[in-house]
């Protein structure tokens, strides 16, 4: 083969590839929706968030269910939910973000707030 012949096959896989970088780039950082927001994983993130939250503010809420969330890629995960929770029988949804890095037993929550302002999700 020459080296034109060389250049142009891998110039077309670098045109091919190019798409398909940009594409997980873009995921890398940026926000992806969790579309099972009842898998364990996630109501476990939900009920740590109500917990540390209560522990942190001496409040009695009660976790109920994750209603929406979003996953960030970093070193771990962040997440970024939406968790209903029952205060004083009174049903009120909540916006929290935890950290996640479960290989180094590490979980911290991020934020947590009434979702009224409309903030996140």
């Amino acid at each position: 083969m020459t080296s034109k012949v060389v250049f142009l096959l891998l110039l077309s896989l670098v045109v091919l590839l190019l798409p398909l970088y940009a594409s997980a780039a873009a995921r890398v950082g940026g926000w992806s929706p969790i579309s099972n927001v009842t898998d364990p994983q996630v109501v476990e993130i939900g009920e740590f968030a109500v917990s540390e939250y209560n522990k942190r503010s001496e409040s009695e809420l009660k976790f109920e269910t994750v209603v929406s969330g979003e996953t960030q890629v970093v070193a771990g995960t962040n997440y970024r939910l939406t968790v209903a929770a029952n205060d004083g029988g009174a049903r009120k949804n909540y916006l929290a973000i935890v950290w996640d890095k479960p290989w180094m037993k590490f979980r911290n929550l991020t934020s947590f707030e009434p979702a009224n302002n409309g903030r996140f999700l």
